[in-house]
Parts: C-alpha cells; sequence; structure tokens
C-alpha cells in the first residue's frame, strides 16, 4: 500500500514537472533561480525589485542568462539569518548576479505558523538551515547535514546504519531505536512525529529535498513534550515556494544506487509539490544493506486571507542494522559484524491539513489535523543465555507422573525451555548434537495508529502603545499501539549469523512472547508573549500545560500477563521567561529561563523492574511506575549580523553559555542476563557549556566555524549494575536471579555516557569559476564514555576527526555534474561504545571462514564493543533541472 502512494506522489510530481515546463529550470517562489544542488538558493523576490520593477501578474520563465551564482548558504547560526548575499539584483564583473537580502529573520515561536518573530526577540538560541544549506553538500540524509553546520549537534549510532542514526544535541537525542531516552521534540509542518509507543523519531522517513527549513529551537516549552533539550522544526516545501523541476542521479561506493526528484507548479491560487526519493546501499558492513523509499506531495490553495495545504509522507524502508561488534572482530575486519540477522522494516503513511486565516488586522487563526500510521519490524540475531543440558528434567514438568525418562532437553540460566510448547531435545539422536552453538532470533512487531489537532490563535495588536504578540493554543494527540514479542530457536553458523529452526520458544520469562495495547492521550495548553518594553527589549513570558495518560493492556490471553496491566498519568505546566537586547544589527543579547518534561512512554513503563529485567526491547513485565523527567534550563549569550554592502559580504557570529539540568532522568540499566536490562529513573544530571560560531559569505566564498563545549554529568550519587564491565565493577552487590555480582558506584560528576565534551565543525565553499565549485567539511569530537562505564573507570572511546570533500560543475543551465567524498582520509573510528559477555560468546560453532579468521567464536576476553563509522567512500551523480 505505501509503496503505491509513494508511486502516486511520484507521478503527481511529473505532471506538475509537465505543467511547469515553461520555467527554463527550478524556481523559487519569486521566480528567482533555484541553484544547483551544494549552492545557495536564490532569495525569494518581492512583488517589486530595487533594481528593476516586475509585474505582479504569472511569474515569467527565468532567462539562462538570469542565472545567479548565489552567495553561499550554511546553516544560520544563532541570528538564522537566510544564507544570501547582501546585495541587491547586479552582476559581479565576475559575472554572478546577488540575491536580494531577506526581509526578515524571524523564527517560529510555537508548531504552527502565524507565530513568527525576528531571532533577535527570542530569548533563547535559534540555529537554521533552509533546503540549500541542506543540500551543499550533497547529502541525502538530513541527520548529516545538521551534523555538519549546526553547533553542539552530533551523531550518534546504535544501528550500525547510516539511514538510522541517532541526533544528538548538547546531550539530548532524538533517537530512532526504542529504549534511548528521547530528549527532543521533533515537528514536520506542525505535526509532532515522534512515535507514540517510544517517542522515536525516524528520520528516515524524510525526503531531504522536500524539505524547505530546518529550525533548532531552544528553551520554548511551548513545543511540548520532549523538548528537554530544544525542538527540532521542520518545515516541508510546496508549489508556492518552490516552482520548477528536477532530477537528481547518484551512483557511487558500496552499491549506492539512488534518484530523487521534486516539482512544483502553481497557477494562481492553486499549487502543488510532490517529491520522491528511492535510494539502495548494500553498506560497508556485511548485512547493513538499505532499501529506501520516501515521498512527499502537498496541495496548496491560498488568498488574500487565507492559506490551506493538504500534504502526505510515505515511506517504506528496509535497513540491515549491525549494531556494535566486539573489537577483536573488527581488528580483523572492520566490515565483519557480529550476531545476525538484525534488520528494521519501517512503512509509515501520514496525511494532515493544515491552514491560517487572518481574521482581523492583528489576529491569525491557525491549526492542523493529521493522521499517522507507523508499522515496524524488528529481527535481531542474538546469543542464546547460558544455554546448559537439562539433565534430569522430567519431560513435562507440569505433569510429573510422567516419569523422569533422563531426557536431555534445553535450559537457559537454568530455566527448561520450551519449544513450539514441548521441551526441546538435545544430544545425540537429536537435531542439536553436543556442542551445538545455539542462539535466538528476537522478533519485535509494532503497529501503530495515531491521529492529532492543534489550534492556534496569534495576536499582534499593540498593548499599551508597545510592539507585542500574544499567542494562545491547545493541542490534543492520540495514539494505539499493538506490540508483540517473541524468540525463534537457532543455530550459530559461518558469518556469526543465527540460523533459525522455526521452533517458537517459551515457558521462561526471558522467552515467553507477548502481546499488549498501547493507548496514549496527550493533551497541552499553551500561551507566550513577547513584549517590546522598547525598541530593543523584549521580554518574552509564558508556558505550556502538558498532561498524558498512558495505557497498557495484556492483549497475549496470558492470565499471568496480566499484571502487565496499567494506567499512568502525567501533568506539569512549564514556564519561560527571558529577556533580549539589540545593541545592533551586529550585537544582539539574550538571556532566559524554561522549563519542560518528557513522560516515560509504554515502552519505559513496562520495563521498569529491576528484579524481572526485560529482553531490551522484546519482552515486558508489570513494573513499578517512572517518574516523568524534568529539566530547567538557563541560557545566555551575545549575536550578531555585521554586513559590509560595498564587498557584498556578510558575517554572521554568536556566542551562548547553557545550563540544563534534568531531575529523574530516566536510564536504560544493563543486567546479567544477555540483552536484558531494565529502566530506572535516576536523581539529577546536568548537561552545561559553552557554544562559539562563526561564518562569512561573499559573491564568491563561503566558510563557518563552530564549537560547542559540553559538561554533561551526573549530580547524584549512585549504583549501575556492571556485569560486562573490563573491570568487573567496584562494589559488591546482589542480583536477583545471579546471586552476588558487582556494581559501579557512580559519584556526582562523573561523566554521563556517550556524549563527547568537545565538538568542532568547520568548512567552507568556494566558486573556482561562476561554473565550478568546490567545498570541505571537518567534523571532529572528542572522546566518549562507553555505555556501561558510568563511573568512568575504563578506557573511553576515541574521539576522531574526519574531512569531507565535495565539487560541482555547470555543464549547461540545465545540467550540473557533481562529486561528493566522505571521510576523505579513511580514518577508522567507532560513534558508539558498550560491552558485552564474553563468557556468552565463548565456543565452537563452525569455523568462521576467510582468510586471518578465527575458528569458532572465542574472541578473548574483551568485552568492549563499537559501532565503526563509514570508510572512505566516494559519489557521483547528474541533475537536470527542466
Amino acid at each position: 500500500m505505501t509503496r503505491q502512494l509513494l508511486a502516486s506522489a511520484a507521478a503527481v510530481a511529473l505532471i506538475a514537472t509537465m505543467g511547469g515546463a515553461g520555467s527554463a529550470f527550478a524556481q523559487d517562489a519569486g521566480g528567482g533561480t533555484q541553484p544547483p544542488t551544494g549552492q545557495a538558493p536564490a532569495q525569494k523576490l518581492p512583488e517589486v525589485q530595487v533594481i528593476q520593477p516586475q509585474q505582479k501578474a504569472k511569474p515569467k520563465p527565468i532567462k539562462k542568462a538570469s542565472k545567479p551564482k548565489t552567495t553561499p548558504a550554511a546553516a544560520a547560526a544563532v541570528t538564522a539569518p537566510s544564507a544570501q548575499s547582501p546585495a541587491g539584483a547586479e552582476v559581479s564583473a565576475a559575472g554572478m548576479q546577488y540575491a536580494e537580502p531577506p526581509e526578515s529573520n524571524t523564527v517560529k515561536m510555537s508548531p504552527l505558523s502565524g507565530s513568527e518573530i525576528p531571532v533577535e526577540k527570542v530569548p533563547g538560541s535559534v540555529y537554521q538551515m533552509n533546503s540549500s544549506a541542506i543540500k551543499r553538500d550533497g547529502s541525502v540524509i538530513l541527520e548529516d547535514a545538521l551534523q555538519t553546520q549546526i553547533p553542539g549537534v552530533i551523531i550518534s549510532d546504535l544501528q550500525g546504519n547510516q539511514f538510522q542514526t541517532d541526533i544528538q544535541f548538547r546531550g539530548f537525542e532524538a533517537s530512532p531505536v526504542n529504549g534511548v531516552a528521547q530528549g527532543l521534540a521533533v515537528y514536520q509542518n506542525g505535526v509532532r512525529i515522534n512515535e507514540s509507543f517510544g517517542d522515536i523519531v525516524n528520520w528516515d522517513f524524510l525526503p531531504s529535498n522536500a524539505i524547505n527549513n530546518v529550525a533548532v529551537v531552544v528553551g520554548d516549552p511551548v513545543f511540548g513534550l520532549n523538548a528537554l533539550g530544544g525542538a527540532v522544526v521542520v518545515d516541508m516545501k510546496d508549489g508556492f515556494n518552490f516552482q520548477g523541476a528536477d532530477v537528481d542521479t547518484r551512483f557511487g561506493s558500496f552499491g549506492r544506487k539512488q534518484v530523487s526528484a521534486e516539482a512544483g507548479y502553481q497557477s494562481g491560487n492553486w499549487a502543488a509539490y510532490g517529491a520522491f526519493e528511492a535510494i539502495n546501499d548494500d553498506g560497508f558492513r556485511d548485512f547493513s544493506d538499505a532499501e529506501v523509499r520516501r515521498g512527499y506531495f502537498d496541495l496548496g490553495v491560498k488568498g488574500d486571507n487565507a492559506e490551506f495545504h493538504f500534504n502526505f509522507t510515505g515511506a517504506d524502508n528496509n535497513v540491515g542494522v549491525t549494531a556494535a561488534a566486539p573489537e577483536a572482530l573488527l581488528d580483523i575486519d572492520r566490515s565483519l559484524t557480529f550476531t545476525s540477522p538484525q534488520t528494521t522494516q519501517n512503512t509509515m503513511q501520514m496525511y494532515s491539513v493544515n491552514g491560517k486565516v487572518q481574521a482581523t488586522d492583528d489576529i491569525t487563526l491557525s491549526g492542523n489535523t493529521y493522521y499517522r500510521h507507523f508499522n515496524q519490524k524488528h529481527i535481531d540475531g542474538n546469543l542464546f543465555d547460558d544455554p546448559s543440558d537439562c539433565f534430569g528434567q522430567p519431560i513435562d514438568p507440569d505433569h510429573p507422573e510422567d516419569g523422569n525418562f533422563g531426557t536431555h532437553t534445553l535450559c537457559s540460566g537454568g530455566e527448561q525451555v520450551y519449544g513450539n510448547g514441548a521441551p526441546i531435545p538435545i544430544g545425540a539422536g537429536t537435531n542439536f548434537p553436543s556442542g551445538t552453538a545455539f542462539g535466538s532470533i528476537d522478533k519485535t512487531s509494532t503497529n501503530t495508529d495515531s491521529e492529532g489537532l492543534t489550534l492556534q490563535a496569534v495576536d499582534k495588536a499593540r498593548l499599551f502603545d508597545h510592539k507585542n504578540q500574544f499567542i494562545i493554543g491547545t493541542s490534543y494527540d492520540h495514539g494505539v499501539t499493538s506490540y508483540s514479542a517473541s524468540s525463534e530457536l537457532g543455530v550459530f553458523g559461518p558469518k556469526y549469523v543465527v540460523n533459525g529452526d522455526g521452533i517458537t520458544l517459551s515457558n521462561t520469562d526471558d522467552f515467553d512472547p507477548k502481546q499488549l495495547r498501547a493507548t496514549n492521550d496527550y493533551f497541552g495548553a499553551y500561551v507566550l508573549d513577547n513584549f517590546d518594553i522598547t525598541d530593543r527589549l523584549s521580554l518574552t513570558v509564558g508556558g505550556r500545560f502538558n498532561w498524558a495518560q498512558i495505557q497498557i493492556q495484556n492483549t497475549s490471553g496470558d492470565e499471568e500477563d496480566d499484571t502487565l496491566n496499567g494506567k499512568h498519568i502525567y501533568a506539569r505546566f512549564n514556564p519561560n521567561a527571558g529577556l533580549t537586547y539589540k545593541f545592533s544589527n551586529a550585537l544582539n543579547w539574550y538571556g532566559g529561563y524554561s522549563e519542560a518534561n518528557r513522560a516515560p512512554v509504554a515502552a519505559e513503563l513496562a520495563c521498569a523492574d529491576p528484579e524481572n529485567p526485560c529482553l531490551i526491547e522484546s519482552f515486558l513485565t508489570a513494573d513499578p511506575a517512572l517518574k516523568q523527567v524534568v529539566s530547567n534550563t538557563w541560557e545566555t549569550g551575545f549575536r550578531g549580523t555585521i554586513e559590509n554592502w560595498q564587498d557584498h559580504s556578510q558575517w554572521n557570529w554568536g556566542v551562548g553559555f547553557f545550563h540544563t539540568t534534568n531531575y529523574n532522568d530516566i536510564f536504560d540499566i544493563t543486567e546479567t542476563d544477555i540483552g536484558h536490562g531494565f529502566f530506572q529513573n535516576f536523581g539529577t544530571t546536568l548537561r552545561q557549556g559553552v557554544e562559539a560560531n562563526i561564518s562569512y559569505r561573499s559573491q564568491r566564498l563561503f566558510w563557518y566555524a563552530n564549537y560547542t563545549y559540553t559538561d554533561a554529568t551526573f549530580q547524584s550519587n549512585g549504583i549501575f549494575p556492571s556485569p560486562n564491565h573490563p573491570d568487573g565493577g567496584t562494589i559488591p552487590c546482589e542480583d536477583e536471579e545471579e546471586g552476588p555480582t558487582t556494581c559501579l558506584a557512580v559519584h556526582k560528576g562523573d561523566r554521563l555516557p556517550g556524549i563527547p565534551a568537545h565538538t568542532f565543525k568547520a568548512g567552507f565553499d568556494y566558486w573556482m569559476t561562476p561554473k565550478w565549485k568546490i567545498g570541505s567539511d571537518v567534523i571532529a569530537a572528542s572522546d566518549q564514555i562507553f555505555f556501561g562505564d558510568e563511573n568512568n573507570t575504563a578506557r573511553p572511546l576515541s574521539g576522531y576527526a574526519k574531512v569531507n570533500l565535495h565539487t560541482s560543475y555547470d555543464v549547461t543551465d540545465h545540467v550540473q555534474v557533481y562529486g561528493l567524498f566522505e571521510n576523505l582520509f579513511d580514518r577508522d573510528y567507532a560513534l558508539y561504545g558498550t560491552y558485552y559477555s564474553t563468557d556468552d560468546a565463548e565456543g565452537d560453532p563452525p569455523d568462521f571462514p576467510g582468510p586471518n579468521t578465527p575458528a569458532g567464536r572465542n574472541l578473548g576476553d574483551n568485552p568492549r564493543t563499537v559501532v565503526p563509522a563509514i570508510p572512505f567512500a566516494a559519489y557521483g551523480g547528474v541533475k537536470v533541472k527542466f
């Protein structure tokens, strides 16, 4: 069904292409040129130009000679200006045309349009990227684009696939992995797209070529649940702001084949836009292939006082998630994987309607409504926990009268395991002879339907004869998820692949199949007022009330699982207040305080009992309730824009300090059983630091640099189990099932895992000629603490620095060729680190094939496992405009 919908969207895009064929090439709403991939877009032209008047009639096709080489695009650091040249429409001696300067520098103060104010009045950090900034390095992965230019953003990779990575901003994450603490709220066209069951964010659903603008906003609780570290606001293109068409084809390393197409067309008050991306990639590691199909369509209509849009987003993606592998294995070959298969199949369809009405000169009413369907199927091959021979166990322990036949059957952790409802015979004369290397294939399925509604009113009437903007709004989101989990018995073969035997496991807490229904209802109401005390000094005050109800119901039919049933309610009002002062365009001060919260999700609530850990994320148990997470953020800084009208150059700069305290953070606690753990609140954590950024743009050169220091630490003492820690833990403790073990004593000031203290990014674009551009980016991060080393006593994950390169050449006004090079110097580094049980990885399954590889699974006593980053990769493509 999804692929049919995507095909329909692509067909509409082609129809729009035919309708817009009169344009020489892709245009923006004002008739300006849309430059080649990797270059800045022409600024939207006003109805009347300073240099040459235009008629207000239908947009005219642009002559080939008018094709500009505009000023390079960049992330709008702090001040978030559109990255355009500051001059008027004139042609330099080099033959380069400049775009008009931006009329205003604004950002939305809520998820809905109509709430925009100048960034200089926002009492917190704001970072923006327009569509050209996102595409300047040729990336089709939004996470990569954001990491490149936005301060504080870095990528983490738990899955081992570049299409399923996490965004981390100031130590807060938005991840596609259930169990990761989701600390960022993410919106698409005003719709919250954190999925219902685990608040996860599937970045791979967003077609990169359809994104018009991305803003990262800090200190605004109006964005609702999960905005602990901020909100990521994604706005998509439509037929009013993009007209024309282009097709982009690319080939390259690791079997990369992709095609991207988009088209926009306007006819009077109506406009349509469609985009589609199809990507195939074999991946640089075994079993890490990806097949991505995603599309977007928008139909809009607007008049003098109203504008409405219907849009559809669809995706059907299948990715191999190779996850972390032992360092001893990666030392042999970084393409090797450990315990496969690991695959994730995602499908999604979302329909939404949004609009706004100018009710009076001062009042704007806006709203949206949506329906979203999300389905995920995850398969994960794993080691079998503590396999043993249950010699002496009755065939059926429920019927001891049948006698003890001395049958050799399979046990896990001392408990007899059933397969398809009966004990599993092992040993001589069975399908599982002595020495069999057992594994399990854990399967989960998530099927979610969600819908919601948001309404908002904005009043810009003057207050006490001062400029003022007052926002009031409300939202409601409802989601229903059917979740199931089961395990299949398997046997390890070559390349650590678990081959399933069609035997469904049961009879233990570890392996009993589970089915449940989770229902979440989220209600929010918010107000926000921005008041100009003077022409330079602005005050912002507001807040949001969040109410969340999560219900869990057992649907497996097993009465023992009825203990899963429960209802959890969370409510909180989060205030914010701040000031800004504009000394000049070149110097603007901001400072503010805000609070935010996130409610525990069903996946966490159903796995919060340390005495009954879950097979993350497969198996759920009856658990005590978790507390909601609350953040308090203080932020202050300076920013500015310096424009030189003589040489048409522009400087943007910013420096700021942030301090966020989290109360009752939720952590995934590792248990002694393989892959098992539970979720637990932890006292207080802190994420504080400094950000600094600068960028420069002129008619031929753009460059940027930014640095972030993030001091992310525990602020309370605590105890964490450490079953696989290389030092065996530091204090003795007791495990409910395993008996005496060791734990880590965490102290105030210990670093949080997975967060680099230092990140640095820099890059440039330079037009060698009006047709040829080259550019490069450097991304560097310092070391990270391993997950499982919360007391910071083991060797950390090493830091890294990588260089990317891109170049493009305009063959004609319609055709561009380009090349992209990732990890130019082929640096070996990793993006994520944790530990595994070396004891459970010992054995003698079939030999691992290939030269210089070990026999069996015994990989030594090094428990460190990491996710390697992509090595050197090269891609080339052709982009054609119509």
